[in-house]
């Protein structure tokens, strides 16, 4: 029962991504007057298909990906044409992203609208992202604030803190939610200058030593020394926190392409789809909240890694479309073809060498 539960989960979870980022390039394709040849889910050979106003709709074997084909529209019906008419040839095809707009190519529309269907697949993954952590906050039922509630025994934040105070800054950073008390407190004891509301004014603490909650083992329990009150669901509540946690987990994300850019992490961290499906197992046996928040930081994730200037994503894409807009001049076909193969086949072998430590480490 639970492979099952945990093969649907990764289907939900991996379709579903794969899903709305292909979805914002075809819906902006469309929006622009591109034609779209083909849009498909999944790689490999094909398992379903349906053809619609001269778009092949494909679900296809392998759920680790999708894509947009672009390409020039059928031709027009010419049975008018004189019997024995020799038809052109058709114009060979030297363009790195053959499209077509309004019947025509790609590269006859205008940059801008290029750099938004680009543009638009990463977008989607974080409004995927935006209402996944939406779900989650509004199935809470009640939200933690950053008004004080209680202290833990021998609490020495209790010396300077009080209760009802409502946290507004810590060492200068704006408290909005109990996620950014998450950021600033990190279960180490240490001494910070805060500003609170309490009475109705606002004061300045310039000393307050915020120590961990342990456990009787010497564990820590929380990484505060006090706990904080719950506050009830209102709109402004609601969309607090979940900026708060988009922008959380964007950070988290971002800390790790960080750390492996500056050598601080290394291979060993990274995972691929297999071990993606061990997690997406693991939240399973926790519940549908934790396989929804494996999703939203998945999505996340992708989007935040198409755009960033990596050769064959769609960052890269957008540098170079952005210095055509600027200069009037496209980036030489030759110069993308070569960056954006010599990419492909980085991110394969990075793919390949990522499986096979997942194969080893999981199974």
């Amino acid at each position: 029962m639970t492979a099952l539960l945990t093969g649907l989960a990764s289907l939900l979870v991996f379709g579903g991504v794969v899903l709305v980022h292909e979805l914002g390039h075809f819906m902006a394709a469309r929006h622009c007057g591109i034609h779209v040849e083909e849009f498909s889910i999944g790689f490999g050979p094909r398992l379903w298909s349906k053809t619609k106003n001269g778009t092949t709709y494909s679900i296809r074997l392998l759920p680790l990906g999708g894509y947009n084909l672009f390409s020039t529209p059928p031709p027009e019906d010419d049975d008018e044409a004189e019997e024995g008419e020799i038809s052109p040839k058709p114009p060979r095809k030297t363009a790195l992203f053959p499209l077509a707009v309004s019947g025509q190519k790609f590269e006859d529309a205008t940059a801008g609208q290029r750099f938004f269907v680009t543009l638009c697949g990463a977008l989607m993954n974080f409004v995927l992202g935006v209402v996944v952590l939406l779900v989650l906050v509004l199935s809470q039922g009640r939200l933690g604030s950053t008004t004080i509630a209680d202290f833990s025994d021998g609490a020495k934040s209790a010396e300077t803190l009080q209760t009802g105070d409502t946290i507004l800054q810590v060492d200068g950073k704006p408290c909005w939610t109990i996620y950014t008390l998450a950021d600033v407190f990190d279960g180490t004891e240490k001494t910070h200058t805060m500003k609170v509301l309490r009475g109705g004014e606002v004061v300045t603490l310039p000393a307050v030593t915020v120590g961990p909650t342990l456990n009787e083992d010497g564990s820590v329990s929380y990484a505060t020394d006090f706990r904080v009150a719950a506050q009830k669901l209102s709109v402004h509540s609601v969309a607090v926190v979940t900026g708060e946690m988009f922008r959380y987990y964007s950070g988290a994300i971002l800390g790790g392409f960080w750390q492996l850019l500056t050598g601080q992490a290394g291979m060993e961290e990274l995972s691929g789809p297999i071990g993606t499906v061990s997690a997406v197992s693991q939240a399973v046996r926790y519940g549908w909240r934790d396989v929804l928040s494996l999703m939203a930081l998945l999505t996340i994730n992708v989007g935040i890694f198409n755009l960033l200037p990596i050769p064959a994503l769609d960052g890269c894409k957008l540098l170079f479309l952005a210095w055509e807009g600027l200069t009037g001049h496209p980036v030489p076909d030759s110069v993308q073809g070569f960056v954006n193969t010599a990419g492909m086949v980085a991110l394969v072998w990075l793919m390949v060498l990522v499986t096979l430590q997942d194969l080893t480490r999981f199974l």
